[in-house]
């Protein structure tokens, strides 16, 4: 059952309690009361990705590879 929603901890959480009663929290953005992302506004659903994710994407594969740069290339504008 929700409770509220609160700041705490540095960040917006949501409380709610659980099946024994007990009171729990999640943050806020882990959950359908978060803000929309302003990114999926302004897109309106043309793009699955962010840039930021493919960067971290880009990072990860990097590191799967060894680290060695020159793996994934970066495109600039």
């Amino acid at each position: 059952m929700f409770v509220a929603v609160r700041y705490t901890w540095g960040e917006d959480r949501v409380f709610f309690l659980d099946e024994e009663g007990a009171q729990r929290s999640l943050p806020r953005g882990w959950t359908d009361a978060a803000d929309p992302d302003p990114f999926v506004v302004l897109s309106a659903g043309r793009s699955w990705l962010r840039v930021v994710d493919l960067l971290e994407l880009v990072g990860l594969v990097d590191s799967l590879a060894g680290g060695e740069r020159g793996v994934v290339k970066e495109i600039l504008p």
